[in-house]
C-alpha cells in the first residue's frame, strides 16, 4: 500500500493557469469522485460513487469556466471526498468517512491507523502543499481565496431553496459585497452562510491558507440541480464572474 496510484492514474491534484493576473486564487476540494484502482471504488456501486456522496456535482466546471473567464490560477482535487475530504480537519472521523447519507463505505470501515495515514500522504498533503506552493508566489501582489462547491437541493426533510450562497467564517465584509452583486443579478435570494457556514474546527481548507496569509476567504456553494450539466454550469460560472467583476468596478 505505499504506492497507493497506479502509473496510468492522475496525480492528487491538478493546477490550471497557474499564472493567471487575477487577484482570485480558485480551490474545488470536492472536484472528482475518482477512486484509485486499488481502492475497487471503496466497496460502493457506480450509481453511489456519482452521486453527491462522492464529489461536488458541478463544482469544476464553474471553477474551470471560472478560472478562464477570470484569468485566475486554479487548484483542485483529483480523488474523491470518501478517499479522504481535503477540506476537513485532520483529527475529525469524517476525514474519512465509513458513512455518508447513511450510506456505508465498507472499505473505510475499518482502516488502520498507517492506512489512515497513507491516504492523508498521498492525498490530503499534496493538494495543500500545491495551494500552500501557490500563494507563497502571489505575497507581492493582492489575492484572495474563493473556493467552489455544491449542494444538495435537499437534505433529509429540509429544502434548500437557494441557487447559489456565499458562505465564511470571517470575511463578511466580502462576502456581502459579493452577495450584493449577485443579487442584482437573480430574482432568487442568494445564500447568507447558507447551507453552510464556513467553520474552524470543521472545514480546513479556507481557515487555514487565509490565516497562514492573512487573505480574504470565502466559499461558493451552488445547488446541485443548478449546475448538473456543463452547459448550466458555464452559465452560473458566467454569472458569477459578471457579479465579481462588477464588484470590483
Amino acid at each position: 500500500m505505499s504506492h497507493i496510484l497506479m502509473s496510468d492514474e492522475p496525480p492528487a491534484f491538478s493546477v490550471l493557469n497557474e499564472h493567471g493576473q487575477s487577484n482570485v486564487v480558485l480551490l474545488c476540494d470536492h472536484a472528482s469522485n475518482r477512486v484509485p484502482k486499488q481502492f475497487r471504488g471503496l466497496g460502493l456501486d457506480a450509481d453511489q460513487l456519482a452521486s453527491h456522496i462522492a464529489w461536488d456535482i458541478g463544482a469544476l466546471w464553474v471553477a474551470r469556466y471560472l478560472s478562464e473567464r477570470l484569468d485566475a490560477p486554479l487548484v483542485f482535487s483529483n480523488y474523491s471526498r470518501l478517499v479522504i475530504d481535503c477540506n476537513r480537519c485532520l483529527e475529525r472521523e469524517d476525514l474519512i468517512p465509513a458513512t455518508s447519507a447513511n450510506i456505508a463505505i465498507p472499505a473505510n470501515e475499518q482502516l488502520t491507523q498507517e492506512e489512515r495515514l497513507l491516504r492523508r500522504i498521498h492525498f490530503f498533503d499534496p493538494y495543500h502543499k500545491a495551494i500552500d506552493a501557490l500563494l507563497s508566489t502571489r505575497t507581492s501582489q493582492t489575492s484572495l481565496l474563493l473556493s467552489i462547491h455544491s449542494f444538495t437541493p435537499f437534505l433529509h426533510t429540509q429544502d434548500r431553496p437557494w441557487p447559489i450562497a456565499v458562505c465564511y467564517e470571517n470575511d463578511s465584509v466580502l462576502s456581502k459585497r459579493l452577495r450584493i452583486a449577485m443579487q442584482a443579478q437573480l430574482s432568487e435570494a442568494v445564500g447568507d452562510n447558507e447551507p453552510y457556514a464556513v467553520e474552524e474546527g470543521i472545514d480546513y481548507t479556507l481557515p487555514i491558507h487565509g490565516a497562514k496569509y492573512d487573505i480574504p476567504a470565502i466559499m461558493l456553494e451552488i445547488r446541485q440541480d443548478e449546475i448538473a450539466t456543463e452547459i448550466a454550469a458555464n452559465s452560473w460560472g458566467e454569472t458569477i464572474a459578471a457579479a465579481w467583476t462588477k464588484m470590483n468596478d
